[in-house]
């Protein structure tokens, strides 16, 4: 607009945002994260404390699946996939509403060890606080061992994505691919898998520790249904509404032949996104798609650094969808706070334009080379 005003429509959501001369060129808000010695129930010395694992992953990239007690410390893994204690989705809602079993020989080998025993029940009473046995104590259980919500905790999860190596993130991308398809095998019934990452309690983070979590959903809501729709209609959309406008407006950032990380525009807080450059499902790619795009999105980690709360949210073609959609991740930068009048609009105030967010990403990759 002739004063400034930046106005922006998302091409895929339909969102309004502007950007405002006056309220805009804030700085990213920091938020000072919990000490570094404080402890969580992610810590490793912790670990009876969470339900039981369902898969690891060493520093060799090998994962191990459903280690039993007895031998946790026999391998010292970088990454742990465990259930979320309260799911978003719950076994018993599958269950009720679908009729998915509990894998019950998986929860009889994990039991009929005393220490495994043990630490179910220890679990179960701190989620019910009820002590179970027997039989009820299985039955409590199903959800740690065939539930669709789980967290994937990194060990060095007092540092962001940014203070790992790349070599580091490339095995927790690899990871979380791996555990996505895994929930998809495993319950016919989910349609779509939620996969995001909360830094700091600003963007909703229950604790200031580094962690994935993956839900299995069984409604993709209307947003991935209008999109379906829109790629349908135009299935060079990613193409042709997203890539090719951020080329025209000078907004990519960084890429390499794999992956390409971009200003985004129509996003309700500054957003960096990735778009993979191949065809398929996070899980179909190779090693080196995956290590190229993890490569990508760790520098824009380490471009907003450790002290900027944050989204990471991943999108990608479902399981039972034919229209071709790339996989591609939102870093959103949760530096203001909706109010009033973007619920009485529906028009999104976001103070930083695509360009300013450019312009500060780029700045900070200088600083770091």
């Amino acid at each position: 607009m002739a004063d400034g005003t930046l106005k922006q429509i998302n091409p895929f959501s339909g969102t309004e945002v502007w950007t405002v001369p006056g309220r805009a060129h804030r700085p990213f808000d920091e938020v000072a994260p919990e000490s570094k010695a404080s402890s969580c129930a992610f810590c490793w010395d912790r670990k009876l404390e969470t339900p039981p694992e369902k898969a690891r992953m060493l520093s060799d990239a090998t994962i191990l699946r459903n280690v039993p007690v007895p031998q946790l410390d026999a391998t010292d893994p970088d990454f742990r996939r465990i259930p979320n204690l309260f799911e978003i989705v719950s076994f018993d809602y599958w269950h009720a509403n679908y009729g998915l079993d509990a894998d019950y020989a998986l929860i009889d080998a994990y039991l009929n060890d005393g220490s495994g025993y043990q630490h179910v029940q220890q679990v179960v009473v701190a989620k019910t606080k009820q002590r179970l046995e027997g039989k009820e104590l299985a039955f409590a259980a199903r959800g740690f061992f065939s539930g669709g919500h789980d967290v994937i905790v990194a060990r060095s999860h007092t540092k962001s994505s940014g203070e790992m190596s790349k070599e580091e993130h490339a095995r927790f991308i690899s990871f979380t691919a791996d555990s996505m398809r895994d929930l998809y095998e495993r319950n016919p019934h989910a349609n779509y898998v939620v996969a995001f990452q909360n830094w700091l309690k600003p963007a909703g983070a229950s604790f200031d520790h580094l962690h994935k979590q993956l839900v299995a959903i069984d409604d993709r809501g209307r947003a991935l249904r209008n999109l379906e729709a829109l790629v349908l209609e135009n299935p060079n959309i990613f193409q042709d509404k997203g890539l090719d406008v951020a080329r025209r407006h000078n907004l990519i950032i960084e890429e390499n032949e794999h992956a390409v990380l971009f200003a985004g525009f129509g996003h309700r807080y500054p957003t960096l996104e990735v778009y993979s450059k191949h065809p398929g499902r996070p899980w179909e790619h190779s090693e080196e798609q995956i290590r190229g795009l993890s490569d990508v999105l760790h520098t824009a980690h380490v471009a907003i650094g450790s002290n900027v709360a944050c989204n990471e949210e991943w999108h990608h073609q479902p399981a039972d969808v034919s229209c071709a959609m790339p996989w591609r991740i939102n870093l959103k930068l949760r530096v203001s706070t909706l109010a009033g009048f973007e619920g009485g609009t529906h028009i999104y105030i976001n103070t930083i334009s695509p360009w300013d967010l450019r312009d500060k990403i780029l700045a900070a990759l200088d600083n770091h080379r």
